[in-house]
């Protein structure tokens, strides 16, 4: 029976590179994955792209692509990412020019668009968005991008068509690992129970080292060994959708039961109803069974017919957040440190600053629960921070800038002052037809 086998290269835009490059150099893989987009992120790579129009791809394409790109082609090694962000075309030409330089002559390089549907905002105007209930035409603030979560479709395309190399704008994070499987196995995109079992393929993998053990390590707990040479998982699948999970033997961390039932469950609302472009896939019988050390066979994922709707991330110019902290140590610090934060607030509200929400942390009391009240110990030192939103960016500054001033205008002894201010780019979901959207395909080859 025909097996291929794929391994995550990153979870997140900035992930380690390392454990790719150990995939890739010991992992026997046929396939190698990086998803590095987030919501927000494609959104400032829109405007990144206003800025310059060759820019918008991931900002470490080149820095990966440096490295990826000689194994890639020595081990026959294709590889998926969704670097291209909001400029997959400028991603192609990028690491044309990288593989030109490195002499990968005959390398096939496509680029995946079309996700991008600003320019049909207006016939969705009086669609619901999801984050506030009301329709988009209310939504308070610029929109600056608007991407549609696509499928397979783009980059099962480009491998037909010989594609070494493939970058993509926005699709489901599972489209990535899915893809693949599809051309490789000639998978019917209309048997769902297949594309169920792909996509849960693909929901292991995403997320990089989670899976093996980097979001699973509690000490005492849950302990997993040498996180700092975490390795990322792979997977090993059969033609019927069945699959093992594993990692490049000797690397850091673990690959057992547990881990992969965490990341099943992780940014899933029903694990029987997990909606994306290519199916709704039904995770609810899935079994996993510890095989050998850090090897787990995974059986029973199916799926349904893929909903007529496809996601859709609009990017908008929501606020400044203006930001400052300063630190309290010895006795009587924290009340020092609520002394300062009642002296802001009454030099805020002098000074006319206008904010629309404060909020207020005593760092290592009260910053992740609030509850003021859970002091169980005298504290040694307390990290005070004020932050609040704003529609200007002058007030934003205020913020940070009365957080500073409380240096030399009391209470005692407060230092370590920071201040930033941020325009915050807030993303609204909204949901649109799939058939406003087709991929688009354009490939370029190395000389």
């Amino acid at each position: 029976m025909k097996k291929i086998r794929v391994g995550s290269g990153a979870g997140y835009a900035g992930d380690r590179l390392e454990p790719a490059l150990e995939l890739m150099e010991r992992g026997n893989l046929d396939y190698i994955s990086f998803e590095c987009l987030a919501e927000r992120t494609i959104a400032i790579a829109q405007q990144q792209k206003l800025m310059d129009p060759k820019k918008g791809y991931n900002g470490l394409l080149e820095h990966r692509m440096d490295k990826v790109l000689p194994l890639a082609y020595k081990n026959k090694i294709k590889v998926i990412t969704n670097m291209g962000a909001a400029n997959p075309q400028s991603a192609v030409d990028v690491i044309c020019k990288m593989a030109e330089e490195k002499g990968l002559k005959g390398l096939k390089v496509a680029g995946v668009y079309g996700d991008d549907f600003f320019n049909q905002l207006n016939k969705y105007q009086d669609a619901t968005v999801w984050e506030t209930g009301r329709p988009l035409s209310q939504l308070d603030g610029e929109v600056v991008s608007a991407n549609v979560y696509m499928g397979i479709d783009g980059i099962v395309e480009a491998l037909e068509n010989g594609a070494d190399i493939i970058v993509t704008g926005r699709v489901s994070d599972p489209a990535l690992f899915l893809a693949p499987l599809v051309y490789e196995f000639g998978w019917d995109i209309n048997n769902y129970d297949l594309m169920g079992k792909g996509t849960l393929v693909g929901h292991l993998l995403e997320c990089g080292g989670q899976s093996a053990g980097g979001y699973y390590a509690e000490p005492g707990k849950k302990n997993v060994e040498r996180l700092w040479e975490l390795g990322f998982p792979l997977v090993e699948v059969d033609e019927n959708g069945d699959f093992i999970i594993t990692k490049v033997e000797g690397s850091g961390g673990v690959v057992n039961k547990d881990t992969c039932i965490e990341q099943m469950i992780y940014e899933i609302h029903n694990p029987k109803e997990y909606l994306t472009p290519d199916c709704i896939a039904d995770f609810s019988n899935v079994t996993f069974k510890d095989i050998a050390k850090d090897v787990v066979e995974v059986k029973g994922a199916t799926g349904r017919e893929k909903p007529q709707t496809l996601k859709a991330s609009l990017g908008y110019k929501d606020c400044f957040i203006g930001e400052g902290e300063i630190s309290y140590g010895g006795p009587g610090c924290l009340e020092r440190a609520k002394l300062a934060a009642e002296i802001v607030e009454k030099r805020l509200e002098l000074t006319n600053v206008k904010y629309d929400e404060i909020k207020i942390d005593f760092i290592g009391i009260n910053s992740i629960y609030k509850n003021q009240g859970r002091v169980y110990n005298t504290p040694e030192e307390i990290r005070l921070r004020i932050a609040a939103r704003t529609k200007s960016k002058y007030d934003a500054v205020q913020i940070g800038n009365e957080v500073e001033t409380l240096y030399t205008n009391g209470p005692a002894g407060g230092g370590g002052a920071t201040k930033t201010v941020s325009e915050i780019v807030s993303v609204a979901s909204i949901l649109i037809n799939r058939n406003d959207v087709e991929a688009k395909v354009i490939y370029k080859e190395v000389l």
